[in-house]
């Protein structure tokens, strides 16, 4: 058994709406055994991981996977279990999983819930290999690897401070979007966004976290709006902290003058020796040391997140309670042991360190590491609380007195801090600092969280909510409008006018399609730029206001989309299909499921537009979690007059109209022969894609009167729609440049192209070679029935198919054709393009079937420019061009080869 490969669907998915893994596993020589058949087998299983019983699986009650075991079932269900039971034992509780067998006999497609990639595919790694272990009675150490799985998770999740304001985001519904691999995130999208790095906001100033990490500074500051804090100065020699020592007077407190989490401070030292080991300590954080009174009492700290405190805290610096038994190393070794305690800052209270420092701080106690201290001593380990150091912290947010909260909302605001831990020593904070001569001794930049949301003892505090609330004030969701487009075709047309239209408000509008990434009108990447990775650049461009986003089935299935929401998704059409075959698709169905995904991801206020007259397309509306919105050139279909009669939306083509409806009421929004698209209504695709434009914008709520504007202001020349029955004459011949590359589009192209009065037809033809054999037979069958000559060629996109393979088909198809009388094959795009424009006669009509875009438009364009004879050209001198000396068709039974050299 092997995992093949391992998909990251970071996005909603076509198995869910979170993020999951998708791993296609290869059963090989097991997939004829069940869990039943395989001696030893689940006694193994079971005795690793006895905490599979909880598991229901599909019998819906506790047990349910382990008879499922008993009474046999495959590798590929089994792993997908052992996958989640290991995640949930390393401390990550995931519930989701499935596992379905592909159309290749013994492949599982195993789905998997992940909270974190690198994470959730090692789980998936090690319940590969327990399973084999268990099949062939190999050793397996569960506590062992489990233990290694906890490690990596505590080391790759968000820590307490950064996971408390994400989990906030997501109750809220706010998107939110990792950056990197430490604490960096965004909430929202576009213009809309905001970020974060653990406790620290993008309004949190450099300025601020400056002055905030240089302690003398920030006492000086503090001092002058008349806040306690210690006297102090600086120091430059350990016998000049000696020397300012006395003349404040011992005890003192000798610390790095910028630092951060108690690295290298020194506290309550009042001997000679005691400060001059201190100074050292600090010496090594930091070139500058500070030496400042020690104020006696207890350390707090109090958050203040905006111009309030959130929550407080006293801290107790790390110790130990001696029994007569245990050394000190053993009883820290002991306290180390709670789970709760950790190398790092992802757990609520971290490990007690046993280091130079702990040691000197052992010795002003008379103890070592190998001393036991007598019953119910108390062996401090370190004198600073922080929990970074092994302190712990009970929450005392109730018993903060109002003017303590006033002077450290000072101390925040004086510092230029939104976000601000500020560090106080106290005898009592329930009375005001001033009277038992309490003192505020550092403000904190990025404040750790988890001494508030775990406390050792008292209220946890809803911290992250707290942060969270002042960049998203109450009604705030960070969201921007996102319209997405899928279909088979129509896709790209769609999603620029749609984004044209939106633009018509005044507002940036992000757009993503298979031309490219364009911020407005500027692009900014080209190619191919339908999938999630697109999306996410453009949401999260902080100048768009507006997302339109094509989303193509190849992405979908890659990665999920780019997206965790949107407000209009559009459904153009399913037809006949494209891409079956790949990634286990095979039907129209399944592909319709894939393109389903972008509907229920639909907000709860956000509509489908979904195309009444494809019966797969129509069907997906039940599964939308908003409204759904139909379009049809048939106004009297039976879709939208259901649609209808439930007070439902519909935007339809009528005698000559484009008709917003809703329920009874109907609005004329323009006729279509104003709409440039569509060339007076003539072609019937674009007036299909002009209805799903006008839907989705006007579900977007973009006012009637510049959607009008909008749509009566679209054109249909190459600038606008690139590839997209774009109309040229060229040398008295008439040119269609069109990037329609599947059976459904040519046979759409094909209809459009009955208008025309032209006799003598040719075509420059080509398709990928990911397509299956009988669709690319069938687009050669429809070729050799509309065209008198074809131009067949091939370029770089072969896909894994041998020179020629692709032609070889298209012939086998237009053998069941009646018209084409020449076919040429030719290895090259441009060098087809060229051949087929240097052939053509005045009064033929040229196809060019531009399966790449940019390369076919900027080549024909180079020619005009070079002084080739041709412009672009409107509908109705194209149907007049066929008058410009036509040319005689002359039928032969028998097809030309022309073969020409490779380009």
């Amino acid at each position: 058994m092997e995992i093949r490969k391992v998909l990251a669907l970071r996005g909603p998915n076509i198995w869910a709406n979170f993020p999951v893994l998708e791993a296609w596993v290869d059963l090989q020589e097991l997939k004829d055994s069940p869990s039943h058949t395989i001696e030893g087998f689940n006694d193994r299983l079971m005795a690793w991981l006895p905490s599979m019983i909880e598991h229901r699986c599909g019998l819906g009650y506790r047990g349910g996977f382990f008879e499922r075991l008993r009474t046999g079932t495959y590798m590929g269900h089994i792993l997908e279990h052992v996958t989640l039971e290991l995640s949930t034992l390393a401390g990550c509780e995931v519930g989701y999983g499935r596992a379905r067998e592909t159309s290749e006999e013994g492949v599982y497609k195993v789905a998997i819930e992940y909270l974190e990639e690198e994470f959730g595919k090692a789980c998936l790694e090690a319940g590969l290999e327990m399973c084999l272990a268990a099949v062939y009675d190999r050793p397996f150490d569960v506590a062992a690897e489990t233990k290694r799985l906890r490690a990596l998770y505590e080391n790759v999740r968000l820590g307490p401070s950064t996971g408390s304001i994400v989990a906030a985001a997501l109750a809220r519904g706010i998107p939110v979007r990792r950056l990197n691999r430490d604490s960096l995130v965004q909430f929202g999208y576009g213009s809309k966004q905001r970020r974060i790095c653990a406790a620290e906001t993008d309004r949190t100033s450099a300025i601020a976290e400056t002055i905030a990490q240089d302690k003398e500074l920030t006492r000086q500051l503090l001092s002058s709006i008349g806040v306690p804090v210690p006297e102090g100065r600086p120091v430059k020699t350990a016998e000049d902290a000696w020397v300012a020592a006395e003349e404040i007077g011992v005890p003192v407190v000798v610390k790095p003058q910028f630092g951060s989490q108690g690295r290298g401070v020194g506290m309550n030292l009042c001997t000679r020796e005691q400060v001059v080991a201190a100074y050292a300590a600090a010496r090594q954080q930091e070139r500058t040391v500070v030496v400042e009174r020690f104020a006696p009492g207890a350390d707090y700290r109090v958050l203040v997140v905006g111009d309030r405190v959130i929550a407080a805290a006293r801290r107790e610096p790390a110790q130990v309670i001696g029994d007569g038994v245990h050394t000190v190393g053993q009883l820290v070794e002991i306290v180390n042991a709670d789970p709760r305690r950790g190398e790092d800052h992802a757990t609520c209270l971290s490990k007690i360190p046993l280091d130079d420092v702990s040691l000197a701080v052992l010795a002003d106690q008379g103890y070592g590491i190998d001393s036991i201290p007598p019953f119910d001593a108390k062996v401090l380990i370190r004198r600073n609380a922080n929990l970074s150091t092994g302190g712990t912290a009970a929450d005392v947010t109730d018993e903060i007195h109002p003017e303590v909260a006033a002077r450290a909302v000072d101390a925040a605001k004086m510092i230029g801090l939104d976000v601000a831990g500020v560090d106080m020593v106290a005898l009592d904070v329930s009375r005001p600092l001033e009277e038992l001569r309490g003192v505020i001794v550092e403000v904190n930049a990025a404040p750790g969280l988890r001494m508030h949301l775990h406390p050792s003892s008292g209220t946890p505090r809803a911290v992250g909510e707290a942060i969270l609330s002042t960049m998203f004030p109450d009604g705030q969701n960070g969201r921007i409008p996102i319209a997405a487009v899928t279909g088979v075709n129509g896709k790209t047309t769609t999603t620029r006018f749609l984004s044209y239209l939106m633009a018509t408000t005044g507002r940036k509008v992000g757009m993503t399609c298979t031309d490219g990434i364009y911020i407005d009108d500027r692009r900014v990447d080209k190619g191919d730029c339908s999938g999630p990775q697109s999306a996410r650049s453009v949401l999260m461009n902080p100048s768009v206001d507006i997302a339109v986003l094509e989303t193509a089935r190849g992405g979908i299935l890659r990665a999920g989309l780019g997206f965790d929401q949107c407000d209009v998704a559009v459904v153009t059409n399913i037809g006949e299909g494209d891409h079956l075959g790949l990634s286990d698709i095979g039907t129209l169905e399944k592909l319709a499921q894939v393109k389903r995904c972008i509907v229920e991801a639909v907000r709860p206020d956000g509509f489908a537009v979904l195309n009444a007259e494809d019966p797969l397309v129509a069907a997906m509306a039940e599964k939308c979690p908003g409204k759904v919105a139909f379009t049809s050139t048939d106004a009297s279909h039976e879709v939208v007059a259901a649609h209808r009669a439930a007070e439902g939306r519909a935007v339809v083509a009528r005698d000559g109209q484009i008709v917003l409806i809703e329920g009874a009421a109907e609005t004329i929004l323009t006729t279509l022969d104003r709409v440039p698209l569509t060339h007076g209504g003539r072609i019937g695709f674009q007036v299909e894609n002009t209805l799903c434009a006008v839907a989705a914008a006007w579900c977007l709520g973009l006012p009637l009167d510049l959607l009008r504007g909008g749509v009566e202001t679209f054109g249909a020349d190459v600038k606008t729609v690139p590839g997209r029955f774009n109309l040229l004459e060229i040398n008295g011949a008439t040119v269609v440049i069109d990037y329609g590359h599947n059976a459904s589009s040519l046979k759409a192209l094909i209809a459009t192209l009955d208008q025309f009065p032209h006799t003598r037809r040719s075509v420059v033809y080509s398709a990928a070679g990911d397509r299956r054999d009988e669709d690319l037979i069938r687009q050669g069958e429809l070729l050799a029935g509309a065209f008198d000559k074809v131009v067949l060629y091939e370029d770089h996109y072969l896909r894994g198919r041998a020179s020629g393979e692709i032609m070889r088909l298209f012939r086998e198809g237009m053998g069941k054709g009646h018209r084409a009388h020449e076919i040429q094959e030719i290895q090259g795009a441009v060098k087809s393009i060229e051949t087929a424009i240097a052939a053509v006669q005045p009064g033929e009509l040229l196809v060019v079937q531009a399966d790449v875009v940019d390369e076919t438009v900027e080549y024909v364009f180079r020619q005009l420019a070079a002084g080739l004879p041709g412009r672009q050209i409107g509908f109705a001198e194209a149907l007049a061009g066929a008058a410009r000396k036509p040319a005689v068709s002359t039928p032969n039974a028998a097809a030309t080869h022309a073969a020409s050299p490779t380009h």
